[in-house]
């Protein structure tokens, strides 16, 4: 049985950049959305990261933020989110940090997508990357699976990925004080504070010097050096992987396995050849 669970955000720690930008790119490409629609929805995602770290700011734009969704069918999205995920995200996942993913895997460790991100695009990243489940924002349907605009509860940010994290530790029976997180915000200063090994990933300037002073490993994946992510404890003696059943939001199941693994060795060989 596994005895940690590695967390990771998503936007500029797992990808340089904002993923729902590249879903709303894809959504755009797909004539899923009209120009007006991409523009409001950049206009919340903009007071998102200018107010998002303030009190309020997230209360001001969480309807603005995913309002471009209603009426839409959540079973659409998900179908659409998946090819995206494959055409634009998963080639831009940071190599070194997709070898960090396999070497938690590989020693038994559950893996963990922590993320402002809608839980359906936060999932099928997760099951494309082959990690054991994703937390995200969960949005409101109605009665017929479409989206009505609004959020249930708070968007995933902040104090929200600690408690998500806590709960996922305590459903698989583990101590956060083993366990481990990736991130590149202050604003995820709650979840790196509750697990025993926080990394700062790419570290926004606070972060950093917040990470030097603590003496937090912090890994720079933006330059063209390629460093090697260190300070993953090892020897958990081949402990199986915990198979499903503790993923909050979206279940993740295990399909498309062949078309998964294929976009994964691209990934792999990526890092393999220094690119």
């Amino acid at each position: 049985m596994p005895k940690r669970i590695a967390f990771f955000d998503v936007d500029r720690t797992l990808i340089p950049g904002s993923s729902l930008f590249l879903l709303a790119r894809g959504a755009y490409a797909r004539d899923f959305f009209r120009v007006r629609d991409i523009l409001r929805f950049g206009y919340g995602q903009v007071l998102f990261r200018l107010r998002g770290e303030h009190a309020g700011g997230i209360d001001r734009t969480r309807d603005s933020t995913l309002d471009f969704v209603i009426g839409r069918s959540q079973a659409e999205l998900v179908e659409m989110g998946n090819e995206i995920v494959e055409e634009r995200i998963l080639p831009r996942v940071y190599p070194d940090i997709f070898r960090v993913i396999e070497q938690h895997r590989e020693e038994g460790d559950l893996t963990y997508l922590v993320t402002a991100a809608p839980i359906e695009l936060a999932s099928s990243i997760a099951i494309a990357l082959d990690m054991d489940g994703a937390v995200g924002t969960e949005s409101e349907l109605d009665a017929g699976g479409y989206y009505t605009g609004r959020l249930v509860g708070a968007i995933m940010h902040g104090p929200e990925k600690a408690k998500a994290a806590a709960e996922v530790a305590e459903v698989a029976g583990i101590d956060l004080a083993d366990c481990l997180a990736y991130s590149d915000s202050i604003s995820d200063l709650p979840l790196l504070e509750s697990v025993g090994y926080p990394h700062a990933v790419n570290p926004e300037h606070e972060l950093r010097r917040l990470a030097m002073q603590r003496g937090w490993p912090i890994h720079e994946l933006r330059t063209r050096r390629r460093l090697l992510l260190v300070g993953i404890p090892a020897g958990l003696g081949g402990a199986g992987l915990f198979a499903g059943g503790v993923a909050l939001g979206v279940g993740l199941e295990r399909r498309n396995h062949r078309r998964r693994r294929n976009v994964i060795e691209r990934i792999g060989r990526r890092w393999r050849s220094g690119r």
